[in-house]
């Protein structure tokens, strides 16, 4: 029984470590790498995460520069960026391509606040398939008779105590993210 909450326990923690992903991604005032780096780009023909094809740096809080590593790619790592729903517009010198992030408008920065309210219910759900999982298990463990109904109980409630944790720290994620956002 111990053995299926601490899985249960390991898997909610990965969808909360995916939410820190993916809200990484989410664009705030500043500049930062993890805003294009996972950016898929069509290189020769192949998807290719743009951070294995060029080099990616933040020169100032306003500015990212990305560098790739063959001539050839400029075009497909700018048709990438530009595809993204990041809002962003890419300007290439030949050498280096330069990324401007532009101050956020509040209507943006409320948009920005659903998408990462969005990744956040994605992770409660994914948490909740977990515990719905785990009690499963435990429930078909009870009728094997490996566990007493009164362990399948307390399992249960187990399974719920760690639930309520792991969402409470998605929301308190997200109420980081939001100030983060919100903030001028």
């Amino acid at each position: 029984m111990q053995s299926v909450l601490k899985d249960a326990e390991s898997r909610m923690g990965k969808a909360l470590d995916s939410l820190d992903k993916d809200f990484s991604k989410l664009r705030t005032g500043r500049a930062s790498t993890s805003l294009v780096e996972d950016l898929m780009v069509d290189y020769y023909g192949t998807p290719t995460p743009l951070k294995q094809i060029a080099s990616v740096s933040v020169p100032d809080s306003r500015t990212i520069t990305i560098q790739p590593w063959d001539r050839n790619a400029f075009g497909d790592v700018e048709k990438s960026i530009l595809k993204s729903d990041l809002g962003l517009t890419p300007i290439n010198d030949g050498k280096v391509i330069r990324i401007s992030i532009p101050p956020l408008t509040e209507e943006r920065r409320k948009d920005l606040v659903k998408v990462a309210g969005k990744y956040t219910e994605e992770c409660r759900v994914a948490i909740r398939n977990v515990r719905r999982d785990a009690i499963e298990t435990l429930r078909k463990m009870q009728k094997d008779k490996d566990i007493t109904e009164d362990d399948l109980h307390k399992g249960q409630k187990d399974a719920q105590d760690v639930t309520d944790e792991h969402i409470k720290l998605a929301d308190e994620s997200l109420a980081e993210k939001e100030k983060e956002i919100m903030e001028i």
